[in-house]
């Protein structure tokens, strides 16, 4: 089926919503599978997020790490005292997005409306396509969505499906296949049936409901979503203010407008690293800055992007964190570009507090369109007027990245590399990618 043979319609009030949410079941970690099928996917025990010894966080882990209590943001030395016999790799994460754009040109085939809420989470509005597939269930639907990226990307996903995005995203978590559930790895949750679906809950499940408030309504004896649903309206109003009674009555019974929208385009492309070891040599403190510049800018052109404001980002070893940041008057696109902003940005920093450096980041944002490079160069070309510290780039410096791609792209990333990236380096210990 073409998603082009498929037309938002306009539902009547009357006609309940049919909203599905997908989940890639422990993507980072099914991804790292997949792209290290003798270690990391013959491996049971899998951590995603940093090698053993390094200071970073877990992104993710397999089912089997998550019975030992190991958790995504967990420091990674403390989920390897928890499961002391893991493997841990970094996050493939130029893998990962191929692989969530891959889900997604699939569900678009199914529906026009997806909207992606995470690299691994998409609401589907299905409204309007009941026709398309026979007026079956929610749920066989929903089951074909499965099979179809399960044989296209080789991953799983889980899917909710209800009334409102607020069910599907509850019930999505009552279909994923854990151990020991027995579940399909598909809920959904017809019309009518959204109060006793949730009355299953505690607050503290619910999207929005922070540990603040579930500190507040536990101090008024609501720590159930049955409990709420057995107020009335003003009780809750009473109990917790006009603004939070209401909002709490509406949503322990389901009760969700926001509607699925394709999400804005991306607002930036970044690139940061925890090192094991506080860096305080200004030589290598550069020197990993440059290896943060080739890695974003490469980001950046792999998404046609080009971006006019840079920003880098400093975690000191006090765990302070600093950023500054710099608009361009023309984007750039190129690691020499990039380099060059980012280490003037970096000297600012660094000359207002010289201490170890616990993290590096470079972030790109404010994208926009430039004109494509010529197919002649010129011999000469006429200069630009000249801002200190400003990168300029010229057709000649656009066709030499492009030509440093292709050699990357064939050869691997490391085929040309800028120099102080291969002499003069030091062990600094494992570098985490966040």
């Amino acid at each position: 089926m073409n998603s082009h043979s498929l037309a938002p319609t306009t539902a009547l009030s009357h006609v309940p919503r049919r909203i599905l949410l997908v989940d890639a079941d422990a993507f980072f970690v099914a991804v790292a599978r997949q792209e290290d099928p003798e270690g990391a996917g013959r491996a049971a025990l899998l951590i995603v997020g940093g090698r053993p010894g390094s200071r970073g966080v877990v992104c993710s882990a397999s089912y089997e790490c998550r019975a030992f209590g190991v958790r995504s943001g967990m420091a990674i030395a403390r989920a390897l005292q928890l499961c002391p016999t893991a493997t841990c790799v970094p996050v493939p994460r130029r893998a990962c997005g191929a692989r969530s754009r891959d889900i997604a040109s699939v569900l678009a085939q199914y529906t026009p409306l997806v909207q992606a809420s995470s690299i691994d989470e998409w609401y589907c509005d299905m409204g309007g396509t009941e026709a398309l597939y026979g007026h079956e269930s929610l749920t066989a639907t929903a089951h074909r969505i499965r099979d179809a990226v399960r044989n296209a990307t080789g991953l799983s996903v889980s899917i909710g499906g209800g009334t409102t995005r607020l069910v599907a995203k509850m019930a999505v978590e009552v279909g994923k296949p854990k151990p020991g559930t027995g579940a399909s790895g598909v809920h959904c949750v017809d019309a009518g049936e959204e109060a006793p679906f949730l009355a299953r809950f505690r607050l503290s499940d619910l999207p929005m409901v922070g540990p603040k408030f579930a500190d507040t309504l536990a101090r008024r004896n609501l720590e159930t979503v049955a409990e709420a649903q057995a107020l009335s309206k003003a009780a809750l109003i009473a109990a917790l203010g006009e603004r939070a009674g209401d909002w709490l009555h509406q949503r322990v019974r389901g009760i969700d407008g926001s509607a699925v929208a394709p999400r804005e385009s991306q607002k930036q492309v970044s690139r940061e690293e925890t090192f094991a070891q506080d860096l305080h040599d200004e030589s290598l403190i550069d020197r990993e800055l440059l290896r943060l510049a080739v890695r974003v800018s490469a980001d950046l052109r792999q998404q046609s992007l080009h971006a006019r404001t840079v920003t880098v980002k400093l975690r000191d070893a006090d765990f302070r964190t600093r950023s500054a940041q710099r608009t361009l008057r023309v984007p750039i696109e190129s690691e020499r570009s990039v380099a060059k902003a980012a280490h003037a940005l970096l000297a600012q920093l660094r000359s207002r507090r010289r201490v170890g450096v616990r993290l590096l980041g470079i972030g790109l944002s404010h994208f926009e369109d430039v004109p494509p490079a010529a197919t002649q160069l010129a011999f000469f070309e006429a200069p630009a007027p000249i801002v200190p510290d400003e990168p300029i780039e010229s057709d000649r410096d656009r066709a030499l990245t492009v030509a440093l791609d292709r050699i990357r792209g064939r050869y691997g990333a490391k085929a040309i590399v800028p120099a102080p990236l291969i002499h003069g380096t030091r062990e600094i210990g494992p570098r985490v990618e966040e």
